[in-house]
């Protein structure tokens, strides 16, 4: 909760530094800020209110908006910002990390779902959906987050299956179609190779191997169960986020396995 506050502070400064009285009237409003709450705050000729009034007003309607509702309003004010004023991402992204959140796209995210250098290497194809994962595991919703991060693994599978011509993906079921998909990429031949080129003895690699798949095939069952699993799952359940976290971590796993040959 306290992070959200301080994501806050950042944007009203960006906010009131940047756009004019009724622009933040608009963009808090499409962030769902309840206008009524700073109807009586308006800007006249020779008077009226000031900026520093409005933004008075809404850290009050801020304040008084659930958890839920925070990070919504966060996220959206930081993307209508970014939409209006791309010139501005340096130094809001500059100030956001300093407190734990992260620019992507248009997204704000909290820095802990991602190595920023991960997502550079992953396929252009996947990362829109990995992307909507995060924010979706952001929001509170884990069933979408589950979807969307299935998803990516889906477009890099897909990719593989038709690049490798090994047949229809969707004949298969998702544990399944990772198993053929990574055995079809070549990935673990050249790891293999990569292993034996260290100086790796055969029993060695032969261990690692089996690892490396079963730890991959045990990620896809995971997220596998949790999509056909939280179809009725709606807000942030304690037990249930944790593995929702871990599933967006194993998609990025699979997907970058399944691309790096």
């Amino acid at each position: 909760m306290i992070q959200l506050f301080q994501a806050w502070n950042v944007l009203r400064t960006v906010l009131q530094n940047t756009f004019s009285f009724y622009d933040i009237k608009e963009i808090v409003g499409l962030a769902g800020l309840d206008l009524s709450r700073i109807a009586e705050l308006e800007q006249k000729a020779g008077g009226g209110s000031s900026k520093g009034q409005l933004m008075t007003g809404i850290d009050r309607a801020f304040a008084e908006l659930n958890e839920e509702e925070r990070k919504r309003f966060v996220a959206i004010v930081a993307e209508e910002v970014l939409k209006r004023k791309p010139e501005a991402r340096t130094l809001l992204g500059n100030n956001l990390s300093r407190i734990g959140w992260t620019l992507v796209g248009e997204a704000v995210l909290p820095i802990e779902l991602f190595d920023l250098s991960e997502l550079a290497e992953l396929p252009s194809e996947s990362l829109p959906d990995i992307l909507k994962a995060a924010q979706r595991l952001r929001d509170g919703d884990l069933s979408g987050a589950i979807s969307a991060a299935c998803a990516a693994v889906d477009s890099a599978t897909s990719s593989v299956f038709a690049e490798s011509q090994i047949g229809d993906p969707t004949t298969a079921s998702f544990q399944e179609r990772c198993r053929k998909a990574l055995l079809a990429s070549g990935v673990v031949l050249k790891m293999e190779k990569e292993l034996r080129d260290l100086g790796w003895d055969a029993s060695e690699i032969t261990l690692f191997r089996k690892n490396f798949e079963g730890a991959l095939n045990q990620g896809a069952y995971i997220m596998q169960t949790l999509r056909s699993k939280m179809g009725d799952v709606h807000g942030t359940k304690p037990i249930l986020k944790p593995l929702v976290f871990d599933s967006l971590k194993w998609a990025q796993l699979i997907v970058r396995a399944l691309t790096e040959n």
